[in-house]
């Protein structure tokens, strides 16, 4: 059978009152180890919400001082427009404290009635959704109503309930201005870009002037050379009609004639005149060129033939560089573009030009132009026989004013303002080193109608 169970002692009182009696000293041990843990856990606790607390104020004072520091207005309302809180902005802007501000409606900061209906309007259409530059006056410090931009975005607590409305604004005089300003530098942009656009057109004129002036030469001097041939046989045609006017004899006239050859003059002038027309024709084409180059016509836009520009700009560069700079074009006999020819004159002889400092170290200065449309797309590839460019200079050879020619030699904004101008014209300029040796730029365009 088992034993029934045994009730414990009960605890003696013996000697001071409150003692306990049957308690050992293990227990004691656990109790004030117990405490101990207790205590450290304390003291952990208070340590992370010191540390909780510290972060906190460091958080507060950083919003206060985003919202001390914005130049835009803020407030901070209830879904009844009832106004929570505002910042140093719109005390400036209203003149008001921020005790006669919180508990007030968001609507009497409007100027006027129809300004305070609209605002009801808006908050009550869009309801919980945001609002974005609404332009409404607000009352300044001086009285005057002010057009102000505003935004207004829903907040909402820890489990999505709307909280009200955080209205942000800037007085659109500021915006104004602003803009005006952002105008004016853009303006400013583009008139500087213009002006080293057109710096470097005469930049690289100036290079060419020779061989402009030495292709000017040969149609100037065929002209010349024919005017002087029609002076000659004006005088002799002037004698033989001062006797034909003279009354003398047909036998003596025809005399004359032959000694004068009054036949073969008749038979050269037809082809002296053709050649001074077309003479006249080649030093106007070529001025025409020049001023086409020389213009600043950024929004000329017409048909033109690349065929020539790019031939134009080979002769130009060859005759300047007076060497044997041995050049070898294989294009189509027409390349039709739309846009500026001036601006592709100056993209072609600036590649062109390139080249031919590229290689006029080597014995025989070599450029290769290859072209061909591909679709709706010309593609013309500048090949010289140079030494290439450096693979750390390829990333950047179109940036602006980079240039690896010496001090004097360039400018360091032709291949970027050739860059510019393709890419204006709807196209692509490349450049990489050939496999074959030497350095290689790609032009590829969109063909347009001639």
């Amino acid at each position: 059978m088992s034993e029934s169970p045994k009730s414990a002692p009960p605890l003696q009182h013996t000697g001071h009152p409150g003692e306990l009696v049957g308690v050992g000293e293990d227990v004691w041990m656990d109790v004030i180890h117990k405490m101990d843990e207790v205590y450290a856990d304390l003291l952990q606790y208070e340590v992370a919400l010191e540390q909780q607390n510290a972060k906190l104020e460091e958080s507060q004072q950083f919003i206060l001082s985003v919202l001390t520091s914005m130049s835009d207005i803020l407030v901070v309302c209830d879904r009844n427009g009832k106004i929570e809180d505002v910042n140093r902005s719109l005390l400036d802007f209203t003149g008001k404290t921020l005790d006669q501000l919180r508990g007030s409606s968001l609507f009497e900061l409007f100027a006027d009635d129809l300004s305070r209906a609209q605002a009801r309007h808006l908050l009550t259409l869009y309801g919980d959704e945001s609002v974005h530059d609404c332009e409404l006056p607000l009352r300044a410090r001086d009285g005057s109503a002010v057009p102000v931009s505003l935004n207004c975005t829903p907040r909402y607590n820890a489990v999505g309930k709307s909280l009200g409305m955080v209205i942000t604004g800037r007085p659109v005089g500021e915006l104004r201005r602003a803009y005006q300003a952002l105008r004016q530098a853009h303006e400013d942009l583009k008139r500087t870009q213009q002006q080293l656009l057109h710096s470097e057109k005469m930049a690289s004129l100036g290079r060419l002037v020779a061989g402009v002036a030495h292709e000017l030469n040969n149609p100037i001097s065929f002209i010349l050379g024919n005017v002087h041939a029609l002076r000659r046989y004006a005088g002799r045609l002037e004698q033989y009609l001062d006797a034909v006017h003279a009354g003398t004899s047909a036998a003596q006239l025809a005399e004359l004639r032959a000694e004068l050859r009054i036949d073969r003059i008749l038979a050269d002038l037809p082809p002296l005149i053709d050649g001074i027309i077309e003479g006249a024709e080649r030093t106007r084409d070529i001025v025409d060129g020049l001023k086409r180059f020389s213009a600043i016509d950024r929004d000329e836009q017409q048909s033109f033939n690349l065929t020539e520009v790019i031939e134009r700009a080979v002769r130009w560069v060859c005759k300047a560089a007076r060497q044997s700079f041995a050049v070898q074009v294989r294009l189509p006999a027409q390349i039709p573009l739309r846009g500026s020819p001036g601006q592709m004159q100056q993209v072609m002889m600036n590649l062109v030009q390139n080249a031919w400092d590229a290689t006029c170290e080597q014995s025989a200065p070599r450029l290769e132009i290859d072209g061909q449309l591909v679709g709706t797309r010309a593609i013309i590839r500048f090949h010289d026989n140079g030494p290439g460019i450096a693979e750390q200079h390829l990333a950047h050879i179109f940036d602006p004013f980079f240039t690896t020619k010496p001090v004097g030699k360039g400018t360091g904004l032709g291949l970027s303002i050739s860059y510019g101008i393709v890419e204006r014209h709807g196209g692509q300029l490349s450049a990489r080193n050939h496999p074959d040796g030497g350095a290689e730029l790609v032009v590829e365009l969109p063909v347009g109608s001639v």
